[in-house]
């Protein structure tokens, strides 16, 4: 066991990205054993050290919880398939005729906004492209059926049961949230919209580690079943539709899941076992679970994006693969 060669390879991600903090915990058999802090949370003089309740963003690592929302509504019928389509609960019925809840879970879609219209840019579950306008919409879906936001959700099955106190869609900022880094990029995704749609949501590494802990452990806590097993067996297993390209990255519930086959380029190492499951957000912090091994691996960054020349995809292989090799 190496847990030095990882928090090598995440401190050179930190110095190559444009940051001022980071951290990283990883947890195998559901024992800590790498737990380390490093930098400040913001670039002001006297800001405060990252540490154990630093909050930071989140931004497509939230996904995790955007997929519980519709796991849930699928295991409690609220949903009757995944494959129900979408004209089937929304308006605007032509253009999302062909287009169903598994297409908007993995990518396949096909939808985009364009002059604030949506448009098609090919056939539902012909090919894989991210784009954000699958939350807005399952947000919509799930509000209809459930007469619940997404955050209402999570925070009731969720947050409540858990007992989360640090990780929430947040307004407004404190002293515990983390500055992101915006360098010359216009805009940070900010919003006083808090039902879970936005990308307004920060966690503490810690209870990002066990919210994964609690997927490898497919719903239980110390042996108690504290969310459905059916549930995290939605989110966590092969979604995409089998029509998609084979070289295109495969998705649980937004999960990015480690296939038999590696072909293509996906956010997973290529040495990871089957089965391994990730999720990467835009500000560089990621969420790795590696069931064949009981690992469950979190970093966290502030960085807006990355630098010019930062290859993102090779770095969160270097990840995947310095966890797998260490530990």
């Amino acid at each position: 066991m190496n847990p030095q060669a990882i928090l090598t390879q995440v401190k050179k991600t930190f110095s190559e990205l444009d940051c001022t903090g980071g951290g990283v915990i990883i947890i195998k058999h559901g024992q800590t054993v790498l737990e380390e802090y490093f930098g400040e949370q913001g670039q002001r003089k006297g800001a405060n050290k990252v540490g154990p309740h630093t909050l930071f963003h989140l931004a497509s690592v939230r996904k995790a919880y955007v997929g519980f929302a519709v796991a849930y509504a699928i295991y409690h019928n609220y949903i009757a398939s995944i494959d129900d389509k979408l004209s089937d609960y929304l308006e605007n019925e032509e253009i999302f005729r062909d287009v169903s809840i598994r297409h908007l879970l993995t990518h396949t879609h096909g939808l985009h906004w364009q002059n604030e219209k949506i448009i098609k840019e090919y056939k539902a579950g012909y090919n894989w492209a991210y784009r954000d306008i699958n939350v807005e919409l399952l947000a919509k879906v799930i509000f209809k059926v459930t007469g619940k936001t997404i955050a209402e959700i999570v925070d009731e099955h969720v947050f409540q049961t858990l007992s989360f106190t640090e990780t929430n869609w947040f307004s407004e900022k404190n002293e515990q949230h983390i500055e992101v880094i915006h360098n010359d990029s216009p805009f940070w995704y900010e919003s006083d919209i808090c039902d879970g749609r936005k990308m307004n949501m920060y966690s503490s590494l810690r209870e990002l580690a066990k919210w994964g802990q609690v997927h490898l452990n497919k719903g239980k806590i110390n042996g108690k079943q504290i969310i459905p097993e059916e549930i995290i067996q939605l989110s966590t297993t092969i979604q995409s539709p089998n029509s998609k390209p084979k070289h295109s990255p495969t998705n649980g519930f937004f999960w990015f899941i480690q296939p038999q086959q590696r072909e293509g380029i996906t956010e997973l190492s290529p040495i990871l076992p089957q089965g391994s499951f990730q999720l990467l957000g835009y500000t560089s912090v990621a969420l790795l679970v590696i069931p064949k091994e009981n690992i469950v691996a979190v970093r966290g960054f502030n960085s807006f994006g990355s630098p010019d020349r930062f290859d993102y995809i090779k770095d969160i292989h270097d990840f995947g693969s310095t966890v797998y090799q260490s530990i």
